[in-house]
């Protein structure tokens, strides 16, 4: 058995050139030896564990959907906003909630406080996702990537 601390887990920020979206990422189930691009569920883990903070009238990323990813929420701190496919509604410490796969969905915090949350994922090999905004997809795959389109941006008709 493996044990980790959050205090000894580093957050990876990430941020966008214009600065719409934000966040800082605790990889949980990476400290506990997760190997991302394994196909070895014993390697892989069949779920991803992430502590997020998204800072202060920040959005998390865009809006999107996965094809066949399922992710849980569960909001420790702060207000923020769910965007879903009918709207929006406002999240706040103690919510719960869940995306299923082909749900388009993003988070994003208030104005005047940030956000944070535990998500658990649960890692399909072969996920891919859309992106309704701006009508592009993101295809990953461990062993190939086959697409024929231009490569965009991540942020490509976004900011």
């Amino acid at each position: 058995m493996k044990i980790v601390n959050i205090q000894g887990i580093p957050a990876e920020t990430s941020t966008s050139p214009k600065g719409v979206y934000g966040g800082a990422f605790q990889g949980l189930s990476l400290a506990l030896g997760r190997k991302e691009t394994s196909t070895d569920l014993n390697e892989r883990h069949p779920f991803d564990v992430e502590i997020t903070r998204i800072p202060a009238g920040k959005k998390l990323c865009p809006f999107h959907s996965h094809s066949a990813q399922w992710e849980f929420y569960h909001v420790t701190g702060g207000r923020g906003f769910a965007r879903h496919v009918d709207g929006e509604v406002e999240v706040s410490t103690g919510d719960t909630f869940i995306f299923k796969p082909g749900e388009p969905h993003q988070l994003r915090a208030a104005d005047d406080e940030d956000l944070t949350f535990l998500i658990v994922a649960d890692n399909p090999i072969g996920e891919s996702c859309h992106y309704p905004d701006s009508d592009k997809w993101l295809v990953r795959s461990p062993d190939r990537r086959l697409i024929r389109s231009d490569a965009l941006d991540y942020y490509d008709g976004e900011e």
